[in-house]
């Protein structure tokens, strides 16, 4: 028979856990099998929508801490949690590259002056230029002012971009981010925990 091949010896096959009967159970595994993935699904949903890990990024989080997110959008930046759950909030929008420009520009801010000029090639090449991958919302004023200073880079080169990204998420986003199931979940989920 072609593209069959049986051992000539019976005992090389006992070894094996392979057989026609294992094909069969594999066969009707799927069904418990997606009963099971459903049931975990369900269960990880509100985790999901909070944006959280089940249960040791809750641990580290308070429910006055996450309040005091809704105060204002630098308190909320100030939190590496929220920054993350922001981040999370802002890819479901599809502009993830506001919040990732304004880490980067915080970051370049510490940057040793050694490391400005390639740090700040880096960065204008992924969110500035016209044609960047991530390109950032900016006027055109703004983002040639922003080419011309990281010829001759400083810590503030991409101050004024930053700055209107930052007014952007803050005026746009950030309410938006106040009000959605990923914020109130998280809230609703920390102050139950907290009652227990």
């Amino acid at each position: 028979m072609p593209g069959v091949f049986l051992s000539a010896n019976p005992q090389e096959l006992k070894g094996t856990d392979h057989s026609l009967l294992d094909d069969k159970m594999q066969k009707r595994r799927p069904k418990t099998f997606g009963m099971d993935v459903k049931a975990y699904l369900r269960s990880m949903i509100p985790h999901l929508e909070s944006g959280m890990k089940p249960s040791k990024s809750k641990d580290l989080l308070s429910a006055d801490e996450v309040k005091q997110w809704s105060e204002s959008l630098e308190k909320l930046l100030a939190n590496q949690t929220g920054q993350d759950i922001f981040g999370n909030f802002l890819k479901s929008e599809f502009s993830e590259e506001n919040i990732e420009f304004w880490l980067a520009c915080e970051d370049y801010k510490k940057t040793e002056s050694d490391l400005l000029h390639c740090k700040a090639e880096k960065i204008y090449k992924a969110f500035v230029q016209s044609d960047a991958a991530k390109q950032i919302n900016i006027d055109f004023h703004t983002r040639e002012s922003t080419a011309k200073k990281i010829k001759a880079p400083t810590p503030t080169c991409f101050d004024e971009a930053q700055k209107i990204i930052y007014t952007l998420m803050e005026k746009d986003s950030y309410p938006r981010f106040l009000k959605s199931n990923i914020y109130l979940n998280l809230l609703n989920d920390l102050q139950a925990n907290s009652l227990k």
